[in-house]
């Protein structure tokens, strides 16, 4: 059943959050540091460990696909939520870290993309659609 995936989902979120909690009062604020992103890096880890272990079954997984596929919108909506105004004005420190994470970002996208390929795998040039490949 989708439950599944729903309900492992939700177990790594309330670990994560607890994580960032922790990590917060271990740097002296009193917020979650990052606990949604530890959460969908155990996401990651706990899926992928029980494929390889064979117990990650179809319907659980649809739990999962279904979740990550509104993951983007929700963390979008988080990040609305977050004082920017009082970050650029506490000092030019905050806008100059975020700048220099997306151009890491961005400049991290080849590297990652070599790394998934194999090496008889050509590297895509264009988009190719469902229909196309039949």
């Amino acid at each position: 059943m989708a439950i599944y995936g729903t309900a492992l989902l939700s177990i790594c979120l309330l670990v994560g959050l607890i994580i960032g909690k922790l990590l917060g009062i271990l740097v002296g604020v009193d917020k979650n540091v990052g606990g949604v992103g530890i959460a969908m890096l155990l996401l990651v880890l706990l899926c992928d460990r029980l494929q390889q272990a064979g117990r990650m079954q179809p319907p659980s997984s649809a739990g999962i696909v279904f979740w990550s596929s509104i993951y983007i919108p929700i963390v979008v909506a988080m990040a609305a939520s977050q004082n920017v105004l009082a970050a650029i004005k506490g000092g030019p420190v905050a806008v100059v870290a975020g700048v220099l994470i997306v151009v890491a970002s961005f400049a991290m996208v080849p590297l990652i993309d070599r790394l998934g390929r194999s090496d008889a795998e050509p590297p895509r040039t264009e988009m190719v659609s469902p229909r196309d490949e039949e």
